[in-house]
């Protein structure tokens, strides 16, 4: 598992990230005769998860703060279900061919208009960034849009380094088939084509909220082991 601080990291967490990603893609070529095979897949922020801004902002506004603090207005960032994150995982396990990188399209949200959705007279407080925080999220960037491949509702990004020619990416193993996009430089939650309205937002956060994460976990441990139990 990724994340887009893999992708032109500013700080240690995003360049050991991206090392973990080298090293996970590369291990195809020391596989030997194996049938072992690895991918990644990246994905961006996690409604509700640990250290999101999500959790955050409600538990400021349960201490009766009536303004959030924003790092900047023009921040924006992707906005991920877990029980999407899970099966997106879930999906690229059986799709893998070996040695690409899955990524998701979904949509992106103004941190601003998150603001909005928690509250009509929720005020804002402009911070300025932080060290190491990036003003979008991106999932990859120019260097590797010319290994990504469209596959309709996720990316593919291809190895950079050769391994098995045999390999064909643009038909994965569930014979799905992607092409390369036209003008694409890079995939990020600012120059997205889809963003949540105000209304979309909240809707979106209620629902995690009465999502269990206990059910959320035991649907994907149910799915991994036929996931598994097809690829054996």
């Amino acid at each position: 598992l990724s994340t887009d601080k893999a992708v032109s990291p500013i700080n240690l967490y995003g360049a050991s990230k991206l090392a973990s990603d080298k090293l996970f893609i590369a291990a195809n070529n020391i596989a030997g005769g194996h049938a072992t095979r690895f991918s990644v897949v990246r994905y961006g922020n996690v409604i509700g998860s640990r250290g999101s801004v999500l959790p955050f902002f409600r538990k400021l506004l349960s201490e009766g703060c009536r303004e959030l603090p924003v790092t900047d207005p023009r921040m924006t960032r992707f906005w991920l279900r877990l029980q999407d994150g899970v099966d997106f995982v879930l999906q690229s396990l059986e799709r893998m061919v070996g040695g690409e990188v899955f990524v998701p399209k979904i949509p992106s949200i103004y941190i601003t208009d998150l603001v909005k959705a928690l509250g009509p007279d929720v005020g804002i407080r402009v911070v300025g960034m932080r060290p190491g925080e990036k003003l979008h999220e991106v999932m990859f960037c120019r260097e590797d849009a010319r290994h990504v491949l469209d596959f309709g509702n996720y990316y593919v990004i291809q190895p950079a380094i050769s391994l098995d020619e045999s390999l064909d990416y643009q038909l994965n193993s569930l014979g799905e088939s992607g092409f390369p996009p036209l003008e694409l430089e890079d995939y990020s939650s600012g120059t997205n084509s889809h963003f949540l309205s105000v209304d979309e937002i909240s809707a979106l956060n209620e629902r995690c909220n009465s999502e269990s994460v206990v059910e959320v976990y035991a649907h994907g441990s149910q799915a991994a082991g036929l996931a598994l139990g097809r690829l054996a």
